[in-house]
């Protein structure tokens, strides 16, 4: 497959990029600062430079022509205020469903975040993220033309993977490794049957393949 991933440099994005790779995918990860490209070139990626926030719907398609998939993971970063939740978390995400729509992308996996939800109220940072990801996730699910799923990953940490997860409609809070979540990413990709699911990921007892084959069957 040729997987195109929206923020690919984030942290889970190269974990994501290095996993892809290995298994054989031609991946493209879009990046908005060139310094950034020798990184996913190490993961195996191919580095493409774009900016989503200031970025044409027709460029961005044209970034996506002849992909299999594309991930959103990009996001402005805890050190961003709140006007850059709006650009990137909610504007960026939009774009790139836009731009998958436009290319003919069916398969659109988004790397959200558990407590995303467009009328959560407060004027904190955090509040103005939750909400900015819950508009992007409600605009997603409003599209028939994509085969989507949305992951919300609990706390995340730099722990080392354990490969064991849990993967439900609703989890409760818990905490969850980057490395875990890029597994689940993988996996999600290679199951089309989790499109139209919504899906919370924290810490568990499942090996990745079995959560993610358990929740394809409901």
């Amino acid at each position: 497959m040729r997987i195109v991933i929206a923020g690919g440099h984030g942290q889970i994005a190269l974990r994501l990029e290095r996993l892809l790779a290995a298994r054989g995918d031609e991946v493209a990860g879009i990046i908005r600062r060139p310094e950034h490209g020798d990184d996913l070139q190490a993961a195996g990626a191919e580095p493409v430079l774009c900016d989503l926030e200031s970025a044409s719907v027709e460029e961005v398609a044209a970034h996506l022509q002849g992909a299999d998939a594309a991930v959103f993971a990009a996001g402005a970063g805890p050190g961003s205020g709140a006007a850059r939740k709006d650009t990137v978390d909610r504007g960026a995400a939009v774009l790139f469903a836009d731009a998958a729509v436009r290319a003919g992308v069916r398969r659109y996996v988004v790397v959200s975040s558990m407590g995303a939800d467009p009328s959560h109220p407060g004027d904190d940072v955090f509040d103005v993220y939750l909400r900015a990801k819950g508009e992007a996730d409600a605009y997603i699910r409003g599209f028939n033309s994509l085969d989507w799923t949305i992951l919300r990953p609990g706390m995340l940490t730099n722990d080392a993977g354990t490969g064991l997860v849990r993967l439900e409609a609703s989890t409760g809070r818990g905490p969850i490794p980057r490395d875990d979540v890029a597994a689940v990413l993988a996996e999600l990709l290679d199951t089309p049957a989790t499109a139209g699911l919504t899906l919370e990921l924290i810490s568990g007892s499942a090996p990745v393949s079995v959560a993610v084959k358990s929740v394809a069957g409901n």
